[in-house]
């Protein structure tokens, strides 16, 4: 039987209500639309001013009053400023479930015994390895079960180094309670006390007139001004003068030095703003990649070149650029002058020379001059000729089958590294560089070869300009402009895009490559005219507390976090970094809440911000400031 519609056609009703269900969703869908994207727009807006971000992020600039002191009233103020003008609700939009307060751990100070704690190369490990090849000297790092879970204290009296230039010349006695090297190198003028602070008059061993007027007699003999030399590596740096001084000339030296009886060289060296790290050479090659330095240098650095069949003057080799120099000043070098100073007979300096003199010319090197108390050689452009005379010289053999970049805890070889190959003797092997600062925009030979395999010219085009713009977002949240850094760490550099970006301020940069990293391009950074090292952060890096005012740490924790404990990475920053130094992070929202969860416990205050390019990023960032407290101020608590 057929149904009954009393109301009407039955077509039509549906049409209608249709129509209305229809009306009814686009209307809410437009509402949802307005309203997230009000929101988006609210929690986007920029701060009025660069002050009204620090009261966000914890740091008040100006806690630093004349001279460079800080007082407890300014050190507090910048410990407790308040977060709340920039707060985002990421709880809101995110699923991610941050820590309460409650939730977090707070990690107590270590006792002031560690205030110079360095874990990789502890003078108390190092005593169980063995002592040829200074091995005790080498890194070895503390096991997990010695691992600390407290915050290495700073000097009661710390307070925030002097700026770049005055830094060079300068440094608060307080920060470095050490008189050591005053009275032991006294006469060689290294290092004086005045008052509450050093002076470094630039004296060293083998320059009693001062680094400049013995960088003048280097320039006088190879050409320190013209562009050529940009990078440097210096063995055995004392406080790194020889580096300090040569940054006139726009050349970025790499200072090193183990840690030794002569108490917190490494340390004085950055100290006063200067590149330096802990090192040896030992048995282990050292963490550059080949081809890294356009010039080396040992004045007096007592390392016994001709030994162990010349093994470090052929790691030297590897790590020099075609057409690089080695310069030598101290024993033997004139030893007729010099010999009764040296407390050693004639006859053992004149032996020790000529076996210099022999691998040097072994591994093709030629001697440039010998002029009073320097000896110049320079390392060949190519291998031409070189392995011709391998039908002469049978050691050291070219090496076979290696990746002369491989450097983390790899042991030194007695073979000389190979250059890439050409066929023109009038070539440099692996392309010649431009001169600085050229250089640093330029693409390098490793890139346009082809040997970093999925970088080419128009990936670094890229990153060069996305640094460009990161930058500009940086210089609107933290003072990078504005003198407030000298010493900066990427954690992560890749190809050197960042330090290429800040390059114009007065900072430098240490770029550090993953040791584990699918992408070595540490040699396209060094190559760029800037330095850099490889490293594991699963392990501490190779320097003192509080060396750093700046750390960048872009998508370190994505590569770490299923390799190691972030906790202890996190500590690892807050070792190294300056009381009030800043850290920025970059990473995925869910990585910076637990970060964040971590270092509320380490005495930082810190923001997550959204990315320069807006809320719709999956990329936060997160701006952290370390308060500033002393191992006074937390017994006195």
């Amino acid at each position: 039987m057929a149904r009954d519609y009393t109301g009407g056609s039955p077509k039509h009703h549906h049409l209608e209500s249709k129509k209305r269900r229809l009306t009814w969703i686009f209307g809410v869908s437009a509402l949802c639309v307005v309203c997230y994207m009000l929101g988006a727009w609210q929690t986007t807006s920029s701060p009025v001013n660069r002050s009204e971000l620090y009261q966000g992020v914890g740091c008040d600039e100006t806690s630093q009053n004349q001279g460079g002191n800080n007082t407890s009233s300014s050190s507090s103020s910048a410990a407790s400023a308040s977060s709340s003008s920039l707060h985002l609700d990421f709880e809101s939009h995110h699923q991610v479930d941050i820590n309460k307060s409650e939730a977090i751990q707070k990690f107590p100070a270590c006792d002031m015994a560690y205030s110079e704690y360095t874990p990789c190369q502890d003078p108390q490990r190092g005593r169980k390895f063995d002592r040829k090849m200074l091995k005790y000297r080498e890194r070895h790092c503390p096991t997990k079960e010695e691992q600390l879970l407290c915050l290495i204290p700073a000097p009661p009296k710390y307070k925030t180094p002097f700026k770049w230039p005055q830094s060079r010349d300068f440094a608060w006695y307080d920060n470095i309670p050490h008189r050591e090297l005053s009275i032991e190198k006294a006469v060689q003028n290294w290092i004086q006390v005045e008052g509450d602070r050093f002076r470094f008059p630039g004296g060293g061993t083998m320059f009693p007139r001062g680094a400049g007027a013995y960088i003048d007699d280097i320039d006088a003999l190879i050409p320190l001004s013209k562009g050529n030399i940009r990078t440097a590596i210096d063995t055995g740096c004392g406080v790194a003068s020889w580096g300090a001084y040569l940054l006139r000339n726009d050349i970025l030296a790499m200072s090193f030095a183990p840690r030794d009886t002569h108490a917190a060289q490494v340390q004085f060296a950055l100290e006063r703003g200067v590149p330096a790290m802990i090192g040896v050479l030992a048995s282990k090659r050292l963490p550059y990649p080949a081809r890294a330095f356009d010039m080396a240098h040992c004045s007096r650095c007592l390392i016994p070149w001709q030994n162990y069949d010349g093994m470090y003057l052929i790691e030297v080799d590897r790590v020099l650029r075609p057409g690089g120099y080695w310069i030598l000043s101290g024993p033997p070098i004139h030893w007729k002058k010099h010999w009764r100073g040296w407390e050693r007979t004639q006859e053992d300096l004149k032996q020790e020379q000529d076996a210099i003199e022999a691998v040097a010319k072994r591994l093709c090197w030629k001697k440039v001059i010998e002029k009073n108390d320097l000896a110049i050689w320079q390392k060949p452009i190519n291998h031409i000729e070189c392995i011709k005379s391998r039908r002469v010289y049978k050691t050291p053999h070219i090496c076979k089958s290696d990746n002369p970049d491989m450097a983390w805890e790899r042991d030194m070889e007695n073979c000389i590294t190979p250059l890439p190959e050409t066929s023109n003797p009038d070539d440099v092997a692996g392309g010649a560089l431009e001169k600085w600062p050229d250089r640093a925009f330029a693409v390098p030979p490793r890139i346009s070869s082809g040997s970093i395999p999925g970088v080419t010219a128009e990936i670094l085009r890229a990153d060069d300009q996305l640094w460009k713009e990161r930058v500009e977002h940086y210089k609107r949240i933290i003072p990078i402009s504005k003198g407030r850094y000298r010493n900066v760490m990427d954690m992560n550099a890749y190809l050197g895009g960042f330090a290429a970006a800040i390059s114009k301020y007065h900072v430098w940069v240490m770029n550090t490559v993953p040791a584990n990293s699918n992408q070595d391009t540490l040699g396209v950074i060094y190559e760029r005219g800037f330095i850099g090292t490889y490293q594991d952060w699963c392990e501490a890096f190779s320097t003192y507390p509080r060396t750093y005012d700046l750390i960048h740490a872009g998508g370190v924790f994505s590569i770490y976090q299923d390799r190691c404990d972030i906790t202890y990475i996190l500590l690892e920053m807050d070792r190294i970094l300056r009381p009030e130094g800043t850290v920025v992070f970059r990473d995925t929202v869910e990585l910076l809440v637990k970060i964040k969860s971590i270092t509320d416990g380490m005495k930082w205050k810190s923001q997550i911000m959204d990315h320069e390019s807006g809320p719709f990023n999956p990329e936060k960032i997160l701006v952290a400031v370390k308060t500033y407290w002393t191992g006074e101020a937390k017994k006195e608590s």
